[in-house]
């Protein structure tokens, strides 16, 4: 391959890289903007402790997060498909670790099963005008509750993703 081809090709990787993806514009590396940290260190959650018991808006913002046609996600302590082999059939791939909601917030902590066990905190805007996500990623297992979630966001501990990734 010639020089020219070789920075062409680099220059079209290098674009795609680089682009700013749909969305919300999250950086998908950034910690928490500064003035959500600022409001969520004074956030209460009240918790929810089943699926079925969060609200119906944020049902279907998750549901439109994953992807899916309907919301599948075990209740804490159920099981699920913890890993990439199938043991057992129709089991989701997700499941609810911590939950909660305040006045203008809601807070939802889960892992993801498959080849890689990766666990999740996303925050969503709840208002009059409805759900919508506002913050998200990858976040450490084994977080105690809802405190210890919301901690991990104020912290910078948890860095934000595109809601294009795999949630």
């Amino acid at each position: 391959m010639g020089r020219a081809h070789f920075r062409l090709a680099l220059a079209a990787v290098l674009s795609v890289v680089t682009a700013p993806a749909r969305g919300q514009g999250v950086d998908p590396t950034a910690a928490v903007p500064d003035a959500l940290r600022t409001h969520l260190r004074s956030e209460r959650f009240s918790p929810l402790t089943t699926v079925a018991a969060l609200p119906a808006s944020l049902r279907n913002e998750l549901n439109n997060l994953f992807g899916g046609k309907t919301l599948e996600m075990a209740d804490p302590g159920a099981p699920f498909q913890a890993t990439d082999v199938m043991v057992t059939p129709r089991l989701p791939s997700r499941r609810l670790t911590a939950a909660g909601c305040s006045p203008d917030h809601c807070l939802v902590y889960y892992e993801r099963g498959g080849f890689a066990h990766v666990h999740y905190a996303v925050l969503f805007k709840v208002s009059t005008a409805g759900t919508r996500f506002e913050f998200g990623g990858p976040a450490a297992g084994g977080l105690a509750g809802l405190e210890a979630v919301k901690n991990a966001i104020v912290e910078g501990k948890v860095l934000g993703q595109k809601q294009e990734k795999d949630w």
